[in-house]
């Protein structure tokens, strides 16, 4: 036990001294190839493999740099996707928007309503829950969006499809789970346009989350990641609904991850995720990197 805190504290310490010496700008002007490979290293003390990837997180890293077809850029947009998603899939599965601003100045909150929610268009976990629109705190959430709006969310990890979005506030409509007090997100793992995998969030965001992971059939897999897993979760009434729509919404993409909420049993679309934890989450049991590396099919570099 002492030996295994002894190597997380080493592990630790070796990706808090990148970070630092990021935040610093030191690898700034690293092309993505060398600035991946360095941080490959800071996170898993290996040489990463961009010749011949085998595990799934190496293959992130290598769509990253050559996997870039100009679609991608409107399929993380958070306001543009939505056009997109309900011409393939409907306009029932996606979230009304209730307005989109170029900065939190310019939103008309007299017209929205007294419940809501805010999030910015090109990054994640920016998301603000308003359920009373008279207790905002306008003077912080101004200051947060400023700052969120100034960030290229691309340089956090090199995901390609967040570089050119244009940043934005959009305001959507709150949902909320009568069933389930803390809302549950679904998200599926596609593979060449198969669905193959669910990851299962309870209490996301809440920091006291619990995450399991089911195949397609809804077995519990052995398998984590970032979060403990909890107790096993009833199968969806629409999984099978859930997982058409995966299949539908993936095309032929070697991989992407279509994320779902299900709101008194109602699919609702969330995001596509093209890098699940951006390649640097590690598998415990480790194997399972590997397991999901060989679904990964490799396209040819196509770099937009």
């Amino acid at each position: 036990m002492k030996l295994k805190k002894r190597i997380s504290r080493f592990v630790n310490d070796r990706k808090h001294r990148f970070k630092v010496l990021e935040r610093r700008g030191l690898y700034s002007k690293l092309d993505d190839r060398k600035y991946s490979t360095k941080k490959w290293k800071a996170y898993f003390g290996t040489k990463i493999d961009f010749d011949n990837p085998k595990t799934f997180n190496e293959k992130m890293q290598w769509l990253k740099v050559y996997d870039r077809k100009p679609e991608y850029t409107m399929m993380v947009d958070k306001y543009l996707v939505k056009d997109y998603v309900a011409k393939l899939i409907g306009e029932e599965y996606i979230i009304p928007t209730l307005g989109v601003w170029n900065s939190y100045d310019e939103i008309d909150f007299d017209s929205l309503p007294d419940k809501f929610v805010l999030k910015c268009t090109h990054d994640s976990a920016s998301v603000t829950v308003i359920e009373d629109k008279n207790s905002i705190d306008h003077a912080y959430l101004k200051e947060f969006y400023s700052s969120r709006l100034a960030v290229n969310y691309f340089y956090k990890h090199r995901e390609w499809p967040y570089k050119n979005v244009k940043p934005r506030i959009i305001a959507e409509k709150f949902i909320k789970d009568d069933i389930n007090p803390e809302l549950r997100v679904y998200k599926v793992f596609n593979f060449g346009g198969v669905p193959n995998t669910i990851q299962m969030i309870n209490g996301d965001k809440t920091g006291h989350e619990y995450i399991n992971y089911y195949d397609t059939d809804w077995n519990l897999l052995e398998l984590r990641q970032n979060y403990p897993n909890g107790p096993v979760d009833e199968k969806p009434a629409c999984l099978d609904e859930m997982l058409r729509l995966s299949a539908k919404l993936s095309g032929n993409l070697p991989f992407i991850r279509t994320d779902f909420f299900v709101v008194n049993g109602k699919v609702l679309f969330s995001k596509f995720t093209f890098f699940s934890d951006a390649g640097f989450a590690e598998f415990e049991p480790e194997k399972w990197d590997r397991i999901f590396g060989d679904l990964i099919k490799l396209p040819e570099k196509s770099i937009g």
